[in-house]
Protein backbone atom coordinates (compact mmCIF):
# COMPACT_ATOMS: atom_id res chain seq x y z
CA UNK A 1 0.00 0.00 0.00
CA UNK A 2 1.12 3.38 -1.08
CA UNK A 3 1.90 6.00 1.68
CA UNK A 4 -0.48 8.35 0.07
CA UNK A 5 -3.23 5.66 0.53
CA UNK A 6 -2.28 4.09 3.44
CA UNK A 7 -3.16 7.94 5.75
CA UNK A 8 -7.03 7.83 4.10
CA UNK A 9 -6.99 4.06 5.44
CA UNK A 10 -6.32 4.75 8.77
CA UNK A 11 -8.37 8.06 9.19
CA UNK A 12 -11.31 5.43 7.94
CA UNK A 13 -10.44 2.57 10.58
CA UNK A 14 -8.91 4.96 12.90
CA UNK A 15 -12.49 5.61 14.98
CA UNK A 16 -13.27 2.50 15.04
CA UNK A 17 -10.22 0.91 16.15
CA UNK A 18 -10.27 3.86 18.81
CA UNK A 19 -13.97 3.08 19.98
CA UNK A 20 -12.70 -0.69 19.70
CA UNK A 21 -9.89 -0.22 22.57
CA UNK A 22 -11.96 2.16 24.54
CA UNK A 23 -14.82 -0.44 24.74
CA UNK A 24 -12.42 -3.64 25.76
CA UNK A 25 -9.30 -2.12 27.51
CA UNK A 26 -10.99 0.22 30.00
CA UNK A 27 -13.43 -2.24 31.67
CA UNK A 28 -10.48 -4.93 31.33
CA UNK A 29 -8.27 -2.24 33.41
CA UNK A 30 -10.61 -1.12 35.65
CA UNK A 31 -11.90 -4.99 36.69
CA UNK A 32 -8.27 -5.73 37.03
CA UNK A 33 -7.90 -2.59 39.61
CA UNK A 34 -11.22 -3.48 41.32
CA UNK A 35 -9.43 -7.13 41.85
CA UNK A 36 -6.86 -5.36 43.66
CA UNK A 37 -9.08 -3.89 46.12
CA UNK A 38 -11.52 -4.52 48.93
CA UNK A 39 -14.36 -2.71 47.98
CA UNK A 40 -18.09 -2.49 48.36
CA UNK A 41 -20.39 -0.93 46.78
CA UNK A 42 -20.68 2.49 48.85
CA UNK A 43 -17.75 2.42 50.33
CA UNK A 44 -14.29 3.53 49.41
CA UNK A 45 -12.38 0.73 47.94
CA UNK A 46 -9.23 -0.07 50.39
CA UNK A 47 -6.05 -1.25 48.22
CA UNK A 48 -5.30 -4.83 49.42
CA UNK A 49 -2.85 -6.33 46.27
CA UNK A 50 -3.51 -10.05 45.54
CA UNK A 51 -5.43 -10.54 49.13
CA UNK A 52 -8.36 -11.52 47.05
CA UNK A 53 -6.78 -14.26 45.16
CA UNK A 54 -5.30 -15.47 47.65
CA UNK A 55 -9.03 -15.64 50.04
CA UNK A 56 -10.08 -17.33 46.70
CA UNK A 57 -7.62 -20.17 46.93
CA UNK A 58 -9.24 -21.11 50.93
CA UNK A 59 -12.49 -20.10 49.74
CA UNK A 60 -14.76 -23.90 49.36
CA UNK A 61 -17.46 -22.02 47.39
CA UNK A 62 -14.85 -21.27 44.69
CA UNK A 63 -13.57 -24.45 44.07
CA UNK A 64 -17.20 -25.68 44.33
CA UNK A 65 -18.14 -23.36 41.33
CA UNK A 66 -14.99 -24.63 39.31
CA UNK A 67 -15.93 -28.20 39.85
CA UNK A 68 -19.36 -27.24 38.43
CA UNK A 69 -18.00 -25.02 35.96
CA UNK A 70 -16.14 -28.08 34.05
CA UNK A 71 -18.68 -30.60 34.84
CA UNK A 72 -21.16 -28.85 32.83
CA UNK A 73 -18.52 -27.85 30.75
CA UNK A 74 -17.36 -31.68 29.67
CA UNK A 75 -20.62 -32.74 29.70
CA UNK A 76 -22.32 -30.32 27.46
CA UNK A 77 -19.88 -30.20 25.34
CA UNK A 78 -19.36 -33.99 24.82
CA UNK A 79 -23.17 -34.29 24.06
CA UNK A 80 -23.24 -31.36 21.75
CA UNK A 81 -20.13 -32.39 19.36
CA UNK A 82 -21.97 -36.15 19.81
CA UNK A 83 -25.15 -35.44 18.91
CA UNK A 84 -24.26 -32.65 16.21
CA UNK A 85 -21.98 -35.21 14.63
CA UNK A 86 -24.57 -37.68 14.44
CA UNK A 87 -27.11 -35.55 13.00
CA UNK A 88 -24.66 -33.45 10.57
CA UNK A 89 -23.82 -36.92 9.06
CA UNK A 90 -27.23 -37.78 8.45
CA UNK A 91 -28.44 -34.60 7.28
CA UNK A 92 -25.96 -34.47 4.60
CA UNK A 93 -26.54 -37.73 2.62
CA UNK A 94 -29.72 -35.64 1.61
CA UNK A 95 -32.39 -37.69 3.16
CA UNK A 96 -35.96 -37.17 1.80
CA UNK A 97 -37.30 -34.18 3.87
CA UNK A 98 -34.03 -32.95 5.39
CA UNK A 99 -34.73 -29.47 4.41
CA UNK A 100 -37.37 -29.70 6.49
CA UNK A 101 -35.63 -30.76 9.15
CA UNK A 102 -32.76 -28.69 9.34
CA UNK A 103 -35.31 -25.62 9.74
CA UNK A 104 -37.18 -27.92 12.38
CA UNK A 105 -33.25 -28.10 13.93
CA UNK A 106 -32.46 -24.24 13.39
CA UNK A 107 -35.63 -23.29 16.17
CA UNK A 108 -33.89 -24.09 19.64
CA UNK A 109 -30.95 -22.51 18.41
CA UNK A 110 -32.85 -19.05 17.16
CA UNK A 111 -34.80 -18.84 20.94
CA UNK A 112 -33.12 -16.07 23.54
CA UNK A 113 -31.65 -18.01 26.55
CA UNK A 114 -33.92 -16.55 28.86
CA UNK A 115 -36.75 -17.88 26.88
CA UNK A 116 -35.63 -21.30 27.04
CA UNK A 117 -34.99 -21.02 30.58
CA UNK A 118 -38.46 -19.96 31.60
CA UNK A 119 -40.13 -22.71 29.18
CA UNK A 120 -37.69 -25.54 30.61
CA UNK A 121 -38.78 -24.18 34.24
CA UNK A 122 -42.43 -24.80 33.50
CA UNK A 123 -42.11 -28.02 31.35
CA UNK A 124 -39.88 -29.22 34.27
CA UNK A 125 -41.55 -28.21 37.69
CA UNK A 126 -42.09 -30.78 39.76
CA UNK A 127 -45.77 -30.18 40.17
CA UNK A 128 -47.52 -29.50 37.20
CA UNK A 129 -45.11 -29.54 34.69
CA UNK A 130 -45.80 -31.73 31.70
CA UNK A 131 -41.85 -33.79 31.81
CA UNK A 132 -43.44 -35.56 35.41
CA UNK A 133 -47.30 -36.13 33.33
CA UNK A 134 -45.43 -38.07 31.11
CA UNK A 135 -42.69 -39.86 33.50
CA UNK A 136 -45.63 -41.57 35.15
CA UNK A 137 -47.95 -42.24 32.16
CA UNK A 138 -45.09 -44.83 31.05
CA UNK A 139 -44.96 -45.94 34.66
CA UNK A 140 -41.75 -44.29 35.80
CA UNK A 141 -41.50 -42.28 39.31
CA UNK A 142 -41.99 -38.56 39.45
CA UNK A 143 -38.22 -36.62 39.44
CA UNK A 144 -37.33 -32.96 40.71
CA UNK A 145 -35.11 -32.64 37.49
CA UNK A 146 -34.14 -28.55 38.17
CA UNK A 147 -34.18 -29.52 42.12
CA UNK A 148 -32.56 -31.98 43.01
CA UNK A 149 -28.64 -31.62 43.88
CA UNK A 150 -27.52 -34.90 42.48
CA UNK A 151 -30.01 -34.32 38.45
CA UNK A 152 -29.57 -30.13 38.13
CA UNK A 153 -25.99 -30.50 36.23
CA UNK A 154 -27.32 -33.12 34.03
CA UNK A 155 -30.49 -31.57 33.26
CA UNK A 156 -29.15 -28.13 32.87
CA UNK A 157 -26.80 -30.07 30.82
CA UNK A 158 -29.47 -31.23 28.73
CA UNK A 159 -31.41 -28.10 28.60
CA UNK A 160 -28.04 -26.64 26.92
CA UNK A 161 -27.73 -29.71 24.39
CA UNK A 162 -31.16 -29.45 23.26
CA UNK A 163 -30.22 -25.40 22.04
CA UNK A 164 -27.26 -25.13 20.90
CA UNK A 165 -26.45 -28.63 19.39
CA UNK A 166 -28.37 -27.20 15.91
CA UNK A 167 -25.25 -24.57 15.85
CA UNK A 168 -22.79 -27.54 15.86
CA UNK A 169 -24.59 -29.25 13.27
CA UNK A 170 -24.21 -26.27 11.59
CA UNK A 171 -20.32 -26.09 11.54
CA UNK A 172 -20.04 -29.86 11.25
CA UNK A 173 -22.58 -29.76 7.92
CA UNK A 174 -20.48 -27.17 6.03
CA UNK A 175 -17.34 -29.00 7.16
CA UNK A 176 -18.76 -32.43 5.55
CA UNK A 177 -20.45 -30.54 2.29
CA UNK A 178 -15.83 -29.31 1.57
CA UNK A 179 -14.84 -32.46 1.98
CA UNK A 180 -12.87 -33.57 -1.45
CA UNK A 181 -14.72 -36.46 -3.14
CA UNK A 182 -11.28 -38.52 -4.23
CA UNK A 183 -10.60 -39.99 -0.97
CA UNK A 184 -13.73 -41.42 -0.69
CA UNK A 185 -13.63 -42.91 -4.08
CA UNK A 186 -10.37 -44.68 -3.71
CA UNK A 187 -11.40 -45.72 -0.37
CA UNK A 188 -14.84 -47.64 -2.23
CA UNK A 189 -12.63 -49.14 -5.00
CA UNK A 190 -10.13 -50.59 -2.42
CA UNK A 191 -13.26 -52.11 -0.56
CA UNK A 192 -13.49 -49.68 2.23
CA UNK A 193 -16.90 -50.41 4.23
CA UNK A 194 -19.28 -47.32 5.53
CA UNK A 195 -17.73 -47.79 8.67
CA UNK A 196 -13.72 -47.73 7.47
CA UNK A 197 -14.66 -44.31 5.68
CA UNK A 198 -16.36 -42.77 8.49
CA UNK A 199 -13.45 -43.31 11.02
CA UNK A 200 -10.69 -43.05 8.39
CA UNK A 201 -11.08 -40.35 6.26
CA UNK A 202 -14.32 -38.20 7.25
CA UNK A 203 -13.39 -37.86 10.83
CA UNK A 204 -9.74 -37.23 10.18
CA UNK A 205 -10.61 -34.41 7.39
CA UNK A 206 -13.35 -32.90 9.62
CA UNK A 207 -11.13 -32.56 12.57
CA UNK A 208 -10.52 -28.66 11.85
CA UNK A 209 -14.44 -28.23 11.64
CA UNK A 210 -14.70 -29.90 14.77
CA UNK A 211 -12.13 -28.06 16.95
CA UNK A 212 -13.94 -24.88 15.80
CA UNK A 213 -16.94 -26.11 17.01
CA UNK A 214 -15.38 -26.70 20.34
CA UNK A 215 -13.89 -23.68 20.51
CA UNK A 216 -16.90 -21.84 19.81
CA UNK A 217 -18.89 -23.96 22.26
CA UNK A 218 -16.44 -23.51 25.28
CA UNK A 219 -15.86 -19.71 25.06
CA UNK A 220 -20.26 -20.13 26.04
CA UNK A 221 -20.45 -23.04 28.40
CA UNK A 222 -17.53 -21.58 30.63
CA UNK A 223 -19.29 -18.38 30.86
CA UNK A 224 -22.40 -20.21 30.99
CA UNK A 225 -25.00 -17.95 33.00
CA UNK A 226 -28.23 -17.19 31.63
CA UNK A 227 -30.50 -20.29 31.57
CA UNK A 228 -29.13 -21.14 35.54
CA UNK A 229 -29.62 -17.89 36.71
CA UNK A 230 -33.49 -18.14 35.43
CA UNK A 231 -34.00 -21.93 36.40
CA UNK A 232 -31.98 -22.48 39.78
CA UNK A 233 -30.07 -19.45 40.49
CA UNK A 234 -27.15 -21.66 41.28
CA UNK A 235 -29.49 -23.81 43.45
CA UNK A 236 -30.60 -26.15 45.18
CA UNK A 237 -27.92 -24.67 47.29
CA UNK A 238 -24.48 -24.19 45.59
CA UNK A 239 -25.24 -27.70 43.46
CA UNK A 240 -25.26 -25.57 39.94
CA UNK A 241 -23.65 -22.35 41.39
CA UNK A 242 -20.87 -21.92 38.57
CA UNK A 243 -17.91 -19.38 39.30
CA UNK A 244 -20.09 -16.81 36.52
CA UNK A 245 -23.03 -17.13 38.95
CA UNK A 246 -20.96 -16.88 41.92
CA UNK A 247 -19.22 -13.55 40.73
CA UNK A 248 -22.75 -12.47 40.39
CA UNK A 249 -24.13 -13.26 43.20
CA UNK A 250 -21.09 -11.91 45.22
CA UNK A 251 -20.88 -8.34 43.25
CA UNK A 252 -24.63 -7.55 42.83
CA UNK A 253 -26.24 -9.47 45.83
CA UNK A 254 -23.55 -8.89 48.39
CA UNK A 255 -21.85 -5.86 46.91
CA UNK A 256 -18.46 -7.23 47.30
CA UNK A 257 -17.10 -5.85 43.78
CA UNK A 258 -13.26 -6.43 44.81
CA UNK A 259 -13.78 -10.18 45.38
CA UNK A 260 -16.28 -10.34 42.56
CA UNK A 261 -13.75 -8.76 39.82
CA UNK A 262 -11.39 -11.46 40.95
CA UNK A 263 -13.56 -14.61 40.24
CA UNK A 264 -13.97 -12.76 36.48
CA UNK A 265 -10.66 -12.22 36.29
CA UNK A 266 -10.10 -16.16 37.12
CA UNK A 267 -13.00 -17.03 34.83
CA UNK A 268 -11.66 -15.09 32.09
CA UNK A 269 -8.26 -16.90 32.46
CA UNK A 270 -9.61 -19.94 32.55
CA UNK A 271 -11.71 -19.12 29.46
CA UNK A 272 -8.37 -17.97 27.47
CA UNK A 273 -6.43 -20.93 28.37
CA UNK A 274 -8.95 -23.52 27.20
CA UNK A 275 -9.11 -21.23 23.76
CA UNK A 276 -5.20 -20.89 23.49
CA UNK A 277 -5.52 -25.29 23.95
CA UNK A 278 -7.76 -25.62 21.30
CA UNK A 279 -6.43 -23.19 18.86
CA UNK A 280 -2.91 -24.88 19.73
CA UNK A 281 -4.42 -27.74 18.60
CA UNK A 282 -5.88 -26.37 15.35
CA UNK A 283 -3.08 -25.43 14.19
CA UNK A 284 -1.39 -28.56 14.55
CA UNK A 285 -3.85 -29.99 11.85
CA UNK A 286 -2.34 -27.47 9.12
Amino acid sequence: MKQKERIPFLLLIGPAAVFTVLMTALPFVQVINMSLKDFIIGFQGVYIGLENYAVMLKDPVFWNGLRVTFELYFLSLFSQLLIGLYIAVLLHRKLKGSRFLRTILLSPFTMPPVAVGMMWLILLDPSFGPANYFLELIGLEKSLFLASPSLVIRTLAAIDTWQFTPFVVLILLGGLQTLPEEPYEAAEIDGATRRQRFFYITLPLLRPSIITATILRSIDLLRFFDTIYITTQGGPGTASTTLNIYAYNTGFVYFRMGYASALMITLMAVVLITVVFFNFLRKRQY
